[in-house]
């Protein structure tokens, strides 16, 4: 009985632990009473970290969409992961914030003793775009740990091609997700775009989640995505085209922030709630952009 008693005590204690999330970065909502919770989707219900973890670490294939600007959200990956890791071994880390041009880069680095941030900066041929005190913790994760870091988008050059010849004919959408898809690429451009640049742009799309959807699949499993928030959405991302002979659809994780509406089942199998940064007038700074 002590024996058990103890074990319980232990499994106890190591489960508060993990409910124990990074400290928060961003300043909104700290008051709202589900903060750092989960909204699971298809239960309609709440769900405390620990939860999640225990739920996706029976999961070969996850999502997790992010914000890309969102420091919390990085935090919590990472938190994911360590978590993760601590019940079961990681088969891959996939990123898209990684291009294929980098992979043999990444595959030199994969399981070495890493250099300081400037010299691993120039041995990945690490994009500026993508800001590195956000995703440098992860990369070093995904260097040390699991079996493989892959490389989950396409090379600028690749984009190109893409952008000059539309593969319009390719996409398989239905109209309305193809509409859907087009308005918002509309919007995140502010409207500054061309008429005849959505399509290219929607190729574009297409293109990178066809390319993650592929990547996830071949990932040594268990494997989890990182990924902007609408490539992983299930209604209009990768899973759209995930094939059956692949194994069971990826569980998709999407980190929202607290003041939100919650996206249904059709979008996601579970919302994280972070804190919200403070608003920014993206289009403002993209219209100041153009005219310098």
């Amino acid at each position: 009985m002590k024996v058990l008693a103890l074990i319980l005590a232990l499994l106890c204690s190591y489960s508060a632990l993990a409910d124990v999330l990074p400290a928060w970065q961003a300043a909104g909502g700290h008051d709202d009473p589900h903060l750092g919770q989960v909204w699971d989707t298809r239960a309609e219900r709440w769900l405390e970290p620990s939860q999640l973890v225990d739920l996706l670490a029976e999961q070969p294939r996850v999502i997790v969409g992010e914000r890309h600007d969102h420091p919390d959200h990085h935090a919590l990956q990472l938190w994911l992961l360590e978590q993760l890791r601590a019940r079961r071994e990681q088969g891959a880390l996939v990123m898209e914030m990684l291009q294929p041009s980098q992979q043999s880069r990444v595959d030199a680095l994969q399981g070495a003793l890493l250099p300081a941030d400037a010299e691993l900066n120039e041995r990945l041929d690490w994009q500026p775009g993508w800001d590195w005190k956000l995703y440098g913790p992860l990369v070093r994760w995904g260097l040390a740990i699991p079996q493989r870091l892959l490389a989950a988008n396409l090379d600028r050059d690749q984009l190109m091609t893409l952008y000059r010849d539309p593969q319009t004919q390719v996409l398989g959408y239905s109209a309305a997700v193809r509409q859907q898809l087009e308005q918002i690429i509309v919007d995140s451009h502010c409207g500054l775009i061309e008429p005849a640049q959505v399509a290219p742009m929607l190729s574009i799309q297409h293109a990178r989640d066809v390319r993650m959807a592929e990547i996830l699949a071949q990932a040594p499993a268990p494997a989890l995505l990182i990924s902007g928030a609408y490539h992983a959405r299930r209604d209009l991302g990768v899973p759209l085209h995930w094939q059956s002979a692949w194994g069971p659809q990826p569980v998709v994780v999407l980190l929202s922030e607290v003041g939100t509406a919650l996206s249904g089942r059709d979008q996601a199998d579970y919302i994280w709630l972070a804190p919200s940064l403070p608003e920014q007038d993206y289009c403002e700074q993209m219209r100041q952009g153009r005219e310098d």
